[in-house]
């Protein structure tokens, strides 16, 4: 059978712009589909908007705390009412710098505005704005049709005008009191943004504490760190009741049986996402899905072999990072045939608060309920160098490793630049680099990679002993004190 198209891309976010890149770099004749902007969630409402916003509050934050650095700027009256503006500037500009269609047509890719559903395996029935209608046959297909804010079912939400992360760089007004319902990334990071621009905040969550994908220890000093900025909590509570009143909205929650109530200007719903797939018509191909989203396996293919799902529809790893990894992977399954799969080991995430949480690899928890033999090396940011000069000394850094061989199984960083940081051991692990080599190399002084280094300089630390010393004693004739080896937290 002849196909119009050897690819065909339905969605232009960060996994389909990536896939039709590739797919054109391979010789492929590709057309990407998109119903609303290219750009996705990332450009639109998700990275760019946020990052942005956390720069801006952070600005100001520090020269609110220009004291801190023997400086005093007076600040006078801040006018925050140009920051959304900003935000809009900056996401515009990048998309016409990366997103736009004419970037993508260029490559020999059409770009086509609509929204697609299956007809069968290999075709696509699009419709754009006008109701105009036509069918695309594709050798291959590429489902990157991403994800969308996922509002849960409260008594009310549906009688007031709540935010999402699709519609909160919208406004035009900064609240002057905001209730975050969700304590995960998203919630965490507008909280402190909106806070520092001088909102009001509240955050209200089901769990008993915040990042519950992040490492325990690390979250409850980011929520300390939080706290301390005047941001307010209320974890272990259950969200049952929204009501419209004329200063806004006022939440009902419960503690246990006790109910308490806040009223706000404004609501965040930072309560996840969940795969775009209602109007795909997944059935008319026989592509399964599940409660997450579109079923892959570990070449990104669905129950169908020639239809491949990429990205946050699948509801497994909804960073943009791994958008484009698994757009990778999908694309080199597909169109060369080289086997590649989705790394699941190697995967960091990093919540863009000051101070940053960043882990890569097997978390501590996780290593223990699989009975995993390990060490914990520790490191605090209070004895990195550049954070002292920089003023950022709040944070650690945890490096899971097995003890003999140094074999990194999991970092979490929580500190200035953890971001950064947590890149390093990212690459480690996934070139099979111990502690051992990491110590053995020579990082650049004073930096914050430094840090990283010195925390696995405590692989060394932590596998000499008083007696190994007395050996090295005897051997060569020395006659020094032995250091104290009976405290197990001990820091070099």
């Amino acid at each position: 059978m002849k196909y119009m198209y050897d690819v065909l891309v339905i969605g232009g976010g960060a996994a389909g712009l990536t896939a039709s890149g590739i797919a054109a770099n391979f010789g492929a004749k590709t057309m990407m589909v998109e119903k609303e902007k290219l750009g996705g969630d990332c450009t639109w409402t998700g990275c760019v908007p946020s990052k942005t916003l956390i720069k801006a509050a952070s600005v100001l934050h520090n020269a609110a705390e220009s004291k801190k650095y023997g400086l005093d700027i007076d600040l006078g009256n801040v006018d925050t009412s140009k920051i959304m503006k900003h935000v809009d500037q900056v996401r515009r500009e990048v998309y016409e710098d990366a997103d736009k269609p004419e970037i993508f047509e260029a490559m020999g890719i059409d770009v086509e505005a609509g929204e697609a559903s299956f007809v069968d395996i290999h075709r696509v029935k699009i419709v754009n704005g006008k109701g105009l209608e036509r069918e695309i046959t594709a050798k291959y297909i590429f489902i990157c049709s991403g994800a969308k804010a996922f509002v849960p079912p409260i008594i009310g939400v549906d009688e007031v005008e709540i935010l999402t992360n699709e519609s909160m760089f919208e406004i035009n007004k900064l609240p002057e009191k905001l209730v975050i319902v969700g304590a995960g990334p998203i919630g965490t990071e507008m909280a402190q943004s909106f806070n520092r621009l001088g909102s009001e905040v509240h955050v209200l969550d089901m769990a008993h504490r915040i990042q519950m994908n992040d490492d325990e220890e690390l979250a409850d000093m980011l929520l300390e760190s939080l706290k301390k900025e005047g941001i307010h909590y209320n974890l272990g509570v259950g969200v049952d009741k929204l009501e419209k009143t004329e200063k806004g909205i006022r939440v009902y929650y419960k503690t246990g049986e006790v109910q308490s109530s806040i009223e706000a200007n404004s609501v965040l719903m930072a309560t996840g996402r969940r795969a775009n797939i209602s109007s795909l018509n997944l059935e008319a191909a026989g592509i399964k899905t599940w409660k997450g989203g579109i079923e892959v396996d570990d070449k990104c293919r669905t129950s169908v072999s020639n239809i491949y799902a990429i990205g946050d529809v699948t509801g497994r790893f909804q960073f943009t990072h791994m958008s484009e990894h698994m757009a990778k992977v999908a694309a080199t399954n597909a169109l060369i045939k080289v086997p590649m799969k989705i790394d699941v080991n190697h995967v960091p995430w990093v919540t863009y608060t000051e101070p940053e949480l960043g882990h890569v690899g097997s978390t501590e928890k996780q290593l223990k309920e699989r009975g995993v033999s390990f060490e914990v090396y520790r490191f605090p940011f209070s004895k990195i160098d550049r954070a002292i000069t920089d003023g950022q000394t709040t944070g650690l850094i945890k490096v899971f490793a097995k003890k003999w061989n140094g074999k990194i199984l999991g970092a979490s960083i929580l500190g200035a630049h953890a971001g950064e940081m947590i890149s390093q051991y990212a690459l480690a692990m996934k070139n099979g680099v111990t502690l051992r080599n990491f110590a053995d190399t020579i990082h650049p002084y004073p930096s914050y990679g430094q840090g990283a280094r010195r925390a696995a300089d405590q692989w060394y630390i932590k596998n000499q002993s008083a007696g190994m010393v007395k050996w090295i004693q005897r051997i060569f004739g020395y006659s020094g004190d032995i250091p104290d080896y009976s405290d197990p937290n001990r820091i070099v």
